[in-house]
């Protein structure tokens, strides 16, 4: 295998107080907030780049003019579906009171606040429901189950997040009908007109997990704007240096990673029964290896793949893995694929199932998980393609897969991205 770097674009936001700090100040927060009132802040199951620092710079903001803010987890059904599941979750990324200067207020509990155009009902966190008021913060970046001009972001996190276990229920079931993105927008719409929202906070990042962008939207801009920074998200998105493989490794999977494990618009793979499958890129096995610590066990996504190993089994909390899965109403991508008792044999298998082409013959992609896509090994026979391209460096190679005594995978990619976040 080469070793090669892709070349992304690289915004980067340096000073992170200081932009929340101008954001604030540029929508004139303090005329929309006042002194005393209580003020639940979104926080997601997913791991956002600098996130605790986003959070204790915006809970300092709102203390200064006199707000009480306090953290509420917007999850939908993540965590196991329970409070201290979700609470967990959030301090896993670091975000506790110790951290952010402010409460973690984790419950299952919703009110009703409105009704789709169908009549079936929006629900909001009650903590939320009944604060002052309401800033939803979230990344904003392409979703893994749908194709649209939005996508995983503020609108998302009012609908599904918000909505807890009960909402994303009911919004999954009303994606058969009426599409992913009119049930987000309009469940979002609902709660924009009918709760307290004071202000979102969108976050964009590059290819390289940093934070590229931070933008104050008043509520009356989210949708229109969210639109228009979703573009950009997708621009600034990593993607897999070709689109067609015989085989992609890909060392480890997990809800910190991607709402699907694997990012689907990475591995062309959605498996969605209300939307067309991507045509690129086009991948005739991919092999995953292992699940993250931070995934707490759920392991949806894995039915993307078509062989893993028997540590990730192994590692499958079906309680948490299943009540995703049946929430969302996708258990395809949560079925077990083929797997095996080393990460060699779960590989050696792939490249045996690919056709009348020679392992060595295969095109083959190694990547570390589908959010780090800077450094990724490549096989022979992409190596002229590499060549021709400005966005490739190749950086050494050829070397052999290395297994440890056990069978597993040494990674290099794992030992060379030690500046990214642990997985």
């Amino acid at each position: 295998m080469f070793l090669i770097r892709q070349i992304f674009p690289r915004p980067v936001v340096g000073d992170i107080p200081f932009r929340i700090k101008e954001e604030l100040g540029r929508i004139r927060f303090e005329r929309r907030i006042n002194p005393g009132d209580s003020i639940a802040i979104t926080a997601g199951s997913r791991g956002i780049a600098n996130m605790p620092l986003i959070i204790k710079s915006l809970v300092g903001e709102l203390k200064s003019i006199g707000a009480h803010p306090f953290i509420i987890p917007a999850m939908g059904s993540h965590g196991g579906a329970t409070a201290e599941g979700q609470k967990a979750v959030l301090e896993d990324y670091g975000i506790t009171e110790e951290n952010i200067g402010a409460p973690i207020r984790s419950s299952m509990d919703v009110l009703k606040v409105g009704q789709l155009p169908d009549g079936s009902p929006v629900y909001i966190d009650k903590l939320a429901a009944e604060a002052d008021g309401i800033v939803v913060l979230n990344r904003i970046k392409p979703h893994t189950d749908f194709v649209g001009r939005i996508g995983s972001g503020l609108m998302k996190m009012m609908a599904i997040g918000l909505g807890k276990k009960k909402g994303a229920e009911l919004y999954h079931r009303t994606f058969f009908k009426y599409g992913f993105e009119k049930t987000i927008r309009w469940a979002a719409r609902e709660v924009l007109r009918n709760c307290k929202v004071k202000f979102g906070i969108g976050i964009i990042e590059n290819a390289y997990e940093e934070t590229a962008d931070i933008v104050a939207l008043l509520p009356e801009e989210i949708e229109e704007s969210e639109e228009k920074l979703f573009a950009k998200a997708k621009e600034l998105s990593g993607k897999l240096p070709f689109e067609d493989l015989d085989v992609l490794i890909v060392d480890k999977m997990g809800k910190d990673i991607s709402g699907t494990g694997m990012d689907t618009n990475v591995i062309g793979r959605m498996m969605q029964n209300f939307e067309p499958e991507p045509e690129k890129p086009d991948i005739l096995r991919i092999v995953v290896l292992d699940l993250t610590d931070r995934s707490h066990g759920n392991a949806v996504g894995m039915g993307l793949a078509d062989f893993t190993t028997a540590r990730l089994v192994g590692k499958i909390d079906r309680r948490a893995t299943y009540t995703n899965s049946i929430t969302s109403l996708g258990p395809q991508k949560s079925r077990i694929p083929v797997y095996l008792d080393t990460d060699k044999e779960a590989i050696e298998a792939a490249f045996a199932t690919v056709g009348i082409r020679e392992p060595r013959e295969c095109r083959a992609v190694h990547i570390r998980s589908t959010l780090h896509l800077h450094l990724v090994e490549i096989s022979e026979p992409l190596l002229e393609e590499a060549k021709g391209r400005e966005d490739l460096r190749i950086i050494s190679g050829p070397e052999p897969l290395k297994f440890d005594e056990n069978g597993n995978l040494i990674s290099k990619l794992a030992m060379l991205d030690s500046g990214s976040t642990a997985i």
